[in-house]
C-alpha cells in the first residue's frame, strides 16, 4: 500500500513528467509578429517628421554643450 501511496505522490508532485520549459513554435511565431509590428510602430514615430526634429535639437544641443 505504501509504494501505491508513494506513486500517487510523485504522479501529483510532477516528478516523472514531462515539463514544458519554453515556448512552442506557435508561441515564437506570435512573440516575433507582435515584435516586429512594435518595431514598425517605433520606427514609424521615431522617422515622423516632429519627433525627428525634436531628436535632432537634442543631439545638437548635447553635442555644443560646454564641459
Amino acid at each position: 500500500m505504501n509504494v501505491k501511496i508513494k506513486e500517487a505522490a510523485v504522479r501529483l508532485c510532477g516528478k516523472g513528467r514531462r515539463r514544458d520549459a519554453g515556448m512552442v513554435t506557435s508561441e515564437y511565431a506570435m512573440g516575433i509578429i507582435a515584435a516586429v509590428g512594435f518595431a514598425l510602430l517605433l520606427y514609424e514615430v521615431v522617422t515622423s517628421g516632429q519627433v525627428r526634429t525634436e531628436l535632432q535639437d537634442i543631439v545638437k544641443r548635447a553635442l555644443s554643450a560646454r564641459m
